[in-house]
């Protein structure tokens, strides 16, 4: 219960080298002073892996209603090997549509040992490796990868979407379109940082209304 609690606040992660960065620039000093930048996480990586799935090219009502089929399976996330038993038919009903053999797919593999992410929280090698490795399953392109990249302690990727890229054209372009580069641009500085940078810069607001 203490690990699971220790992982999923982030509270061994060393923000320090971020936070560094962070006070040599005016606009993102409130970062450290504000303590942002634990994303919050689930017990597991698969159960992040798969719900990270579950978001890919759909509203969040079809994600939750995804999410919510797969916990009617017990009091807790399932594991793998109850996912992989249940038959395409239970994905496709509780609309994972396209997705329904990937997510079927990955907890099969997960169940058998081919896969284990939980091995991604102590990756040795690059990051670009990582991603690489990570895209070999169906189902999980650059959204999804960068993603799990930040979850699993690596924050080169930006993971930008239809979400965060309306959110930068409202908060730095006038409402007008701005290309991925020019995102890209504004938190290079941050290096191999920089995909927290901008969850944390574009997710300011969250904390400014709590």
């Amino acid at each position: 219960m203490t690990r699971d609690v220790r992982h999923m606040l982030r509270l061994d992660d060393d923000l320090d080298p971020f936070y560094r960065l962070a006070s040599q620039s005016p606009e993102f000093e409130w970062i450290k002073d504000e303590g942002a930048g634990r994303l919050l996480r689930s017990p597991s990586v698969f159960e992040d892996l798969f719900k990270m799935m579950c978001t890919t090219n759909c509203s969040w009502s079809l994600t939750e209603r995804m999410i919510d089929g797969i916990m009617k399976l017990g009091p807790a996330f399932p594991s793998a090997q109850q996912i992989a038993e249940q038959p395409l038919r239970f994905f496709t009903r509780i609309s994972a549509g396209y997705r329904a053999p990937f997510l079927k797919a990955l907890a099969a593999q997960i169940a058998a040992g081919k896969i284990n992410p939980e091995a991604w929280l102590h990756w040795k090698r690059t990051a670009a490796e990582l991603k690489k490795e990570m895209k070999q399953i169906k189902g999980v392109g650059d959204y999804v990868a960068e993603n799990m990249l930040k979850l699993v302690g690596n924050y080169d990727g930006l993971a930008l979407d239809s979400w965060i890229r309306k959110k930068f054209r409202t908060q730095y372009g006038n409402g007008r379109s701005v290309s991925d580069q020019t995102i890209e641009r504004r938190y290079k500085k941050f290096g191999s940082w920089k995909g927290l940078a901008l969850w944390c810069d574009m997710t300011r607001d969250w904390l400014e209304s709590v």
